[in-house]
């Protein structure tokens, strides 16, 4: 059998080229029938057309370097392609992608090691890897790890016995950002004999651990380079021997565990690599301005690229030029609900991110990392790794303009900095539906008076008892929660009045504590009712002419005679997403600003 060209070459970079984005060009594969992509090969069985040649498969004579496939779950044409792309990204001789990054991890810590084996393992690490290494090695495997602060290299050097086979570090940790310092980890392992893996997830293209000396680099490729959060991928990178020894057909932890990668996964992920260097310059330009402003605000951040960093000079000997420091930053709030806080503003009242493990998503994600992505370790090991229970890891999206996001960081850290934990109001964005309910859709803490959600000018026609320095409850409704003051033209009858259907529908939030009802003494401040997105103009003066002959809008008769003249106007809050709107349902979107007391109510 003969094979085709596994790739072509176009430009010839040499692949120890400093520059990832140089090496990334050299593995450029062709679809089988001269396509631009490299084609998804998706069988699970491969034929031959000698028999003798299936027994020199398995005999270890043959194999995908002389065009021979065997079985999905060993080497795949795609999956391999995404192999070498991988190699020439960290500058390894081979590379291969599994179905996750604990995956990479566990498979690679298992070829390595045998029971009886022992490993030194960095102390601040990701939370599934600590438990691996910290319970499942030795409970199932006899194999041990002792933690040290990594870049502490004579507590290194003294963890090692002559049963450690392996270092293992990340290149940046998760989630304190202490920097690895890998030429002199590597020479420590070279003079005893170990092996120096590093999980590079958090930095590809930003530091390539293999040209400092590291000899295995694994890979979450859920995270940056997926970019996505869509597909869970893992990827071992190494020299060719250990590849392949991985897919041993007797004792290959990859073969014989079997996390195979689907080769339409391998497909996609191989499209995304090509870009992921400018993916990376954006997650890195915007951590960096996010956390220089930050730290000049007075916050406790942790970014490699602020020049206090610890590891600074380090990381900028390491990295190479032209990709920053990293997507992540990670600011302590000093305690659990001053960050809580800190995150339900930033998701919900700003839309700036999501409450969410993970990282590398094109949007932000934030986590609370003790009690999330670090929570498999022990309080004492926490304290000791400088994981505080206000400690909020950040990776920093691309999406939106970086003013917009800074000021929503802004915005929440001084809110947090001024209030703390415990705000003694929260606001609520909820809907009202045909049938009058209302349905709470977000929340977050907020300072409570009206004065804190409106502009001043806004305020003064307002009537004086709504202003109450302590109001238990207020609500304005605006149509689908986004009613800037330009919105309300002059004149529009459909501006703002009093809305007793509303007034009538939102104690029924309320209902399941009628003192806390009571106490509420829910007020409607304002009501836009302009025609929804789809309705006819006869659809809204019909609902308008409704209302007029409830005695709702601002004519004679009607409960706030003066309430359309005075045209008080409302800013109700971030917008509620368009699918919260049924085409054929009248619903509304609420701000409720509650007291405590009625805020388990919601």
């Amino acid at each position: 059998m003969s094979a085709r060209p596994s790739f072509v070459s176009l430009t010839a970079p040499k692949m120890d080229d400093a520059d990832p984005r140089v090496r990334l060009t050299m593995p450029k594969e062709f679809g089988e029938w001269g396509g631009v992509n490299n084609s998804i090969e998706v069988s699970t069985t491969f034929t031959v057309l000698e028999p003798a040649t299936l027994q020199d498969i398995f005999q270890g004579q043959r194999g995908p370097q002389h065009g021979c496939y065997l079985y999905g779950r060993s080497f795949n044409p795609t999956v391999r392609a995404l192999g070498r792309q991988l190699a020439a990204l960290e500058g390894t001789e081979a590379a291969y992608a599994c179905s996750s990054g604990m995956a990479a991890i566990s498979s690679t810590l298992m070829a390595l090691c045998n029971a009886g084996d022992h490993v030194v393992a960095s102390n601040t690490v990701y939370g599934g890897t600590y438990a691996l290494l910290k319970s499942f090695l030795p409970q199932k495997c006899n194999i041990t790890t002792t933690f040290v602060p990594i870049h502490n290299l004579s507590a290194v050097a003294a963890a090692i016995t002559d049963k450690t086979k392996v270092i293992y570090t990340e290149t940046v940790s998760n989630p304190t950002l202490v920097v690895a310092d890998l030429p002199n980890l590597a020479a420590l392992a070279r003079a005893r004999g170990i092996t120096l893996v590093v999980d590079n997830t958090f930095t590809p293209f930003i530091i390539s651990p293999a040209r400092h000396g590291a000899h295995v680099v694994v890979h979450s490729m859920t995270k940056f380079m997926s970019g996505a959060s869509d597909i869970v991928a893992g990827a071992v990178c190494g020299s060719t021997s250990f590849i392949q020894s991985l897919m041993d057909l007797h004792t290959g932890s990859l073969m014989l565990l079997g996390p195979t990668m689907d080769p339409k996964i391998a497909s996609e992920l191989s499209l995304r690599l090509p870009h992921l260097s400018l993916r990376m310059q954006e997650h890195c330009r915007r951590a960096s301005f996010m956390a220089t402003q930050l730290h000049t605000l007075g916050a406790q951040v942790t970014y490699p690229g602020l020049p206090h960093h610890p590891q600074h000079d380090l990381m900028a000997a390491l990295a190479n030029p032209g990709y920053g420091f990293g997507g992540l930053f990670g600011v302590d709030l000093g305690q659990a609900d001053h960050a809580n806080a800190f995150m339900q503003r930033l998701q919900n009242k700003h839309g700036f991110g999501y409450m969410a493990v993970s990282l590398g998503y094109f949007d932000t994600l934030m986590s609370l990392s003790g009690s999330s992505t670090s929570s498999e370790m022990t309080d004492n090991d926490k304290a000791a790794a400088g994981i505080s229970p206000g400690y909020v890891r950040v990776s920093v999206g691309i999406t939106g303009s970086l003013e917009q996001r800074w000021s929503q960081l802004q915005e929440s850290y001084e809110f947090v900095q001024r209030v703390g934990g415990n705000a003694p109001f929260r606001a609520v964005k909820g809907r009202r539906g045909a049938d009058g309910q209302v349905t709470p859709l977000l929340s977050w803490p907020s300072e409570g008076s009206l004065a804190s959600l409106l502009p001043a000018e806004d305020l003064l026609p307002l009537p004086e008892d709504l202003l109450a320095p302590e109001p238990s409850a207020v609500a304005a409704t605006a149509d689908m929660a986004v009613a800037p003051t330009s919105a309300v033209a002059s004149g529009d009858e459909e501006g703002d009045a009093w809305d007793p259907e509303v007034a009538a529908a939102l104690p029924e939030v309320f209902a399941a504590d009628v003192q806390a009802q009571e106490e509420a003494r829910l007020r409607v401040c304002a009501s836009m009712t302009r025609p929804r997105a789809g309705s006819s103009a006869g659809a809204g003066q019909e609902r308008q002419g409704a209302k007029r002959a409830a005695g709702v809008l601002g004519g004679e008769g009607s409960p706030d005679a003066e309430g359309a003249a005075a045209k008080r106007r409302v800013v109700a809050g971030a917008p509620v997403p368009a699918t919260a709107v049924r085409e054929g349902e009248e619903e509304e979107a609420i701000v409720i600003v509650y007291h405590p007391r009625v805020a388990g109510q919601i």
